[in-house]
């Protein structure tokens, strides 16, 4: 990393937002915006180039394998539903489009000439004629293919789709005053689209969008947000997967040149809210879960998208290190989507749909919208776009979910709280769904994903759960102390609590319409994170009150839950023993962990009583990512103390972990790394507050600082290799005076 180039890049960063927030300050809901003083990391940090044509080849792979799918009309029918299903045909007709700019498509032109026949002809008959009245969605591909395919077909039938393609909005987009949720910014954009070439006037898109935008609810669904996040308004909390929908297109209309009325303050929006999600992007790459079609692979694909178009953006105005940031998020989101890929079969070389292993007829983690066709469309639409767009060399800098040092909470309308030390993710869920959405409870109360830097996030654990067709019986007591049989729900599964009551364990997944919770930071800093989760009810049915505590770092997290009351209660672990192929798991008195190989990686979670029990024996439940075990740590001291180690193939022994834990005065110590208050000493790094450190433990103190800071070190066989304050400075290491100046990183040479 090329530190000498950090403090002109902050200063630019730091005007560029400044700019966003004094727009977007008018909004009294607005905040202030997320902000990351350090640029070090954890652990060594190099640049891992991902060169665009590599999306080409995922591209390639995969319509070789929608393009078997094709009928003699040029349509794709969906296997398994064996139709032609919404947008799969004019988005398959558009990634052979880019193919072939891009040379790389002769053997799939006739039929991406047959699909572009097929769309171009159905849009001209109206939403009637479109499959599943998706009209919306059919005008932007459709109108960007045209200049990719004239080169290769006769000026009549370039003409010909010229003309169709002129087919008015009315006619096109069925219900044309009702659908106002994300649909209506696919037609935004396409409209936009339609005007730069030609095919409808500049002065009609600009009012169809500025209509949409100001009186069709688009504006407030984003401006309104804390965090510029995008509401559906479509679930209940909303759905985090399908806020990259709407801000996705809104994106693409802002940075396409769009120039009315509101423009500026689409495009200062959409700015702040693809911002944020930097930060709710997990170290590995994976877009956050949460509502309807949370875990589906074109998740991690929109964030792909969203990410090169702010890269270019950013690069375009000379913010040189955010560009380099947002370059590198796309590449940590792209590389997600590899392990998803089919290997043999029929469908080798396209994608699952959703994040598992099962076949796609199983339909697991579906809902009624998720086909092969259309998902696997949108795979390639989005992917394709990508290539398009990433059009600069941007050097990469880490993203902030590598560098960790924050915890937010979002709009309560989303309802999650995100926390990351040094490139290790936590999220829970404050809310859980209570209204079903398609019969499902698609967001679990509690904690849902835990995922390590350069580590296989889908041990996590990286989902929960919350079905609402299951019920357990149980025996209660009425009044007059008969027994009578009973039922309720227990078949929500997240990372919390567990309590008995009347006879029967509760988990807090099971109770969302009765229990809400509460994020408490106390301490936030790259390599450390204080944080306490309140579990409260808030009806008048009443019930427990907990209370847990997490001190997150970067090599692992340690918990501790405790009860107000006096009742038995258990800490509840999901562990995935199954994705559609069996997991390596073992469950003992006092742990259990889970992995996909003996020597890779694999997820710990020990107890740390010395009266820990493990109870296994609730029933597994299947989530989007697999099945998930129920597994209910209990203790008889007054809180139940818990380890989550993610081990990488080349780490330490969890037995070492276990064998090598100590509590010290506020915090830990291991083989891996000491905790002591507000500091952290590992191998790779040590930093935190105060105004000196001792950095190998042996109670001399080795650094000092003129005034109380943050502070962060990376280090070289114990000695500071690198270093960088929140503030200037003065430090004294090793006989030697340095004068530091705020978020300036510095390199020190013995």
């Amino acid at each position: 990393m090329n530190y000498n180039l950090l403090k002109s890049l902050s200063t630019v960063v730091f005007l560029y937002f400044l700019s966003v927030q004094v727009l977007l300050a008018q909004n009294s809901n607005q905040q202030a915006q997320i902000t990351q003083p350090f640029h070090l990391t954890a652990i060594p940090w190099e640049s891992e180039e991902v060169h665009k044509d590599a999306f080409l080849k995922l591209i390639e792979a995969t319509c070789l394998v929608v393009a078997k799918q094709q009928d003699e009309k040029g349509a794709i029918i969906d296997p398994y539903l064996h139709r032609e299903h919404q947008y799969s045909t004019p988005y398959f007709a558009f990634a052979v489009g880019v193919l072939l700019k891009a040379e790389h498509g002769d053997l799939l032109k006739e039929a991406g000439i047959k699909a572009m026949e097929h769309s171009t002809l159905a849009f001209s008959q109206g939403s009637k004629a479109i499959p599943d009245e998706h009209g919306e969605f059919f005008i932007s591909p459709l109108s960007n293919a045209l200049a990719l395919y004239q080169p290769h077909v006769s000026k009549k039938q370039f003409e010909l789709w010229q003309k169709r393609m002129k087919t008015p909005l009315v006619e096109v987009m069925q219900n044309f005053d009702g659908r106002t949720n994300n649909w209506r910014t696919y037609a935004m954009k396409g409209e936009w689209n339609r005007a730069q070439h030609q095919l409808s006037t500049k002065a009609f898109a600009t009012e169809f969008i500025e209509t949409a935008w100001t009186q069709y609810s688009q504006k407030i669904r984003i401006v309104n947000d804390k965090w510029n996040m995008y509401q559906d308004w479509s679930s209940d909390p909303q759905s985090l997967a399908v806020e990259a929908v709407g801000r996705g297109n809104l994106i693409a209309l802002a940075t396409e040149g769009y120039d009315g009325p509101s423009s500026i303050e689409i495009l200062e929006a959409v700015r702040r809210g693809t911002y944020t999600s930097l930060y709710t992007q997990a170290p590995d790459g994976q877009a956050p879960p949460n509502g309807r079609t949370d875990n589906h692979i074109f998740n991690d694909v929109l964030y792909q998208l969203a990410f090169e178009v702010m890269a270019e953006d950013a690069w375009k105005n000379g913010n040189k290190y955010l560009a380099g940031q947002y370059r590198r998020a796309a590449n940590l989101a792209f590389k997600s989507i590899h392990r998803w890929q089919r290997k043999s079969g029929h469908f080798s070389g396209s994608f699952y749909i959703t994040k598992n292993h099962f076949d796609p007829g199983d339909r697991v983690g579906y809902q009624p919208a998720s086909q092969w066709g259309n998902y696997t469309g949108a795979f390639i639409q989005h992917l394709s776009e990508a290539w398009l767009i990433r059009q600069s060399a941007i050097p990469q800098f880490p993203a902030p979910t590598e560098i960790g040092g924050y915890a937010f909470t979002t709009d309560n309308r989303f309802g999650a709280f995100f926390a990351n030390a040094g490139g290790f993710q936590v999220m829970i869920n404050l809310r859980g769904a209570t209204v079903p959405k398609y019969g499902l409870s698609w967001t679990p109360l509690g904690a849902v994903r835990m995922v390590k830097s350069g580590w296989d996030g889908r041990l996590g654990p990286s989902d929960g759960e919350h079905d609402l067709t299951k019920t357990s019986s149980f025996k209660m007591k009425t009044g007059n102390g008969t027994l009578v049989d009973s039922y309720r729900p227990q078949s929500g599964i997240s990372f919390g609590p567990e309590w008995m009551e009347r006879g029967h364990w509760v988990r807090i997944a099971d109770v969302p319409a009765t229990y809400q919770a509460e994020a408490e930071i106390h301490f936030v800093h790259p390599l450390l994170v204080r944080f306490t989760i309140h579990y409260n009810f808030v009806t008048g049915r009443g019930g427990p009150y907990f209370s847990q505590e997490f001190i997150l770092t970067p090599d692992l997290l340690v918990t501790r839950l405790k009860n107000a009351q006096d009742l038995p209660f258990g800490l509840t672990v999901p562990l995935l023993e199954n994705d559609g192929n069996q997991l390596l798991t073992e469950i003992s008195e006092n742990s259990a962990h889970t992995g996909f190989s003996v020597n890779g990686d694999q997820q710990y979670f020990i107890g740390l009583n010395e009266d820990i029990q493990t109870d296994s024996s609730g029933e597994s439940i299947q989530s989007t990512y697999g099945w998930l075990k129920p597994v209910r740590f209990e203790s008889k001291d007054p809180s139940i103390d818990l380890l989550v180690y993610p081990k990488s193939a080349s780490g330490i022994s969890a037995k070492e972990i276990k064998k090598t834990f100590e509590w010290k005065k506020n915090g830990f110590s291991t083989a891996l790394a000491s905790i002591e208050g507000n500091q952290y000493r590992g191998v790779h790094a040590a930093g935190g507050e105060g105004e000196a450190m001792d950095l190998d433990g042996d109670g001399i103190v080795d650094v000092t600082f003129d005034q109380k800071c943050l502070f962060m070190f990376q280090l070289k066989k114990g000695k500071i290799h690198r270093v960088e304050t929140d503030r200037n400075v003065i430090m004294k290491y090793q006989n030697k005076t340095y004068h530091l100046s705020a978020s300036e990183p510095i390199t020190l040479n013995f």
